[in-house]
């Protein structure tokens, strides 16, 4: 019996209220939180009916999906899993599930080759690591970044389902330098990732004005009755080209920039580009130093890629980056000779020799 989205949603709701042993449950209690799960992943307000919820309840006690939860009702009201360690999340994947997942990957192989689905390579190589994983009981091979408790992924679902259905949102929007949240009506229009962070891009109703905000900044996402419009000026294929990072209004133009590099250091940048315009501009035969040029919009994501280089970059055109840089780093340096930075370190000192004693 092959169960959809919705259902999942709620088996995982259902499954997730039973494991916390620290409130008891009542029928009405898991309405109330798969309806609101629907909402906030799905954008789905009408929530779900208590047969519904009796009826998602008999389907993962039964063997129909695998489950066979030990779910009981105690008291005559509430309900628990009998065995306090059981959970869905724990079950192992049947004979067909396996074959479903390795049909599928077999199938996604087959586009790898085609340009417009190169980038599919990588999700592809996860996903049979861990089907093998779970199929051989075995060590992961590929291991991929990941911020398991940030902020906000949740809400990358519904807003993709926003995005995709046009849907105009009101949004609470707190950015770390503010004291409470700013309420945006926005025309969702991309998400984009940068350095395991979410970005929504969208326009503001009242003007079209493009605004990105960080998922991990947004407090709420509520649907609303307005019209939704496109903004002529953004288009989401080809607005990053020209930039590092996701910090760019729509009126930006991109600027030719050249940074020296040490031999060691130009090693990893020819074969790691910091951007797809870049292009090797000269070479020194002496000490097998490079300059490199660049042709980006200057933002603050440029500029720390460029500091995390250390000593082995330098800026050298436009003026203005050279300055920006030259400053940033001598603020940076300035830090290891102020009175605090010497003061946490005669206190580390008497603390370790203490500890010597």
């Amino acid at each position: 019996m092959p169960a959809n989205k919705n259902a999942l949603i709620r088996y995982k709701t259902i499954d997730n209220c039973l494991r916390n042993r620290f409130r008891r449950w009542t029928l009405e209690n898991l309405v109330e939180a798969c309806s609101e799960a629907l909402f906030e992943m799905e954008g789905i307000r009408k929530g779900v009916s208590v047969r519904t919820i009796q009826s998602d309840i008999q389907i993962m006690r039964s063997d129909k999906l695998g489950y066979n939860a030990p779910i009981e009702v105690y008291e005559h009201k509430y309900y628990r899993y009998a065995d306090k360690n059981y959970s869905i999340m724990n079950m192992p994947l049947s004979q067909n599930d396996y074959d479903v997942m390795q049909e599928a990957i077999d199938m996604l192989r087959q586009l790898e080759d085609f340009d417009q689905f190169s980038e599919i390579s990588d999700i592809v190589s996860k996903l049979q690591d861990k089907l093998s994983i779970t199929k051989n009981n075995r060590k992961p091979i590929i291991h991929f970044d990941k911020v398991p408790d940030l902020k906000g992924l949740k809400l990358l679902n519904p807003l993709y389902n926003h995005i995709a259905h046009k849907q105009t949102l009101r949004i609470m929007y707190q950015p770390f330098s503010a004291d409470s949240p700013t309420e945006f009506i926005l025309f969702p229009y991309l998400l984009k990732e940068f350095r395991n962070r979410w970005f929504l891009f969208g326009s503001r109703a009242e003007n079209l004005l493009l605004f990105n905000l960080a998922l991990d900044r947004i407090v709420s996402v509520e649907p609303i009755d307005v019209p939704f419009r496109e903004n002529p000026d953004f288009d989401s294929e080809h607005f990053f080209d020209d930039v590092i990072g996701v910090t760019k209004n729509i009126r930006n133009k991109p600027r030719k920039i050249l940074f020296w590099a040490t031999k060691e250091q130009s090693k990893y940048i020819k074969t790691k580009p910091l951007h797809p315009s870049q292009k090797l501009k000269s070479e020194n035969a002496e000490d097998g130093s490079c300059i490199f040029q660049i042709k980006v919009v200057i933002n603050f994501e440029m500029y720390s890629v460029f500091m995390s280089y250390g000593s082995g970059i330098k800026v050298i055109y436009p003026q203005k980056a050279m300055d920006f840089m030259k400053n940033k780093l001598q603020e940076t340096a300035s830090l290891y000779d102020t009175f605090v930075g010497k003061t946490v370190d005669k206190e580390a000192t008497k603390n370790e020799c203490k500890t010597k004693k």
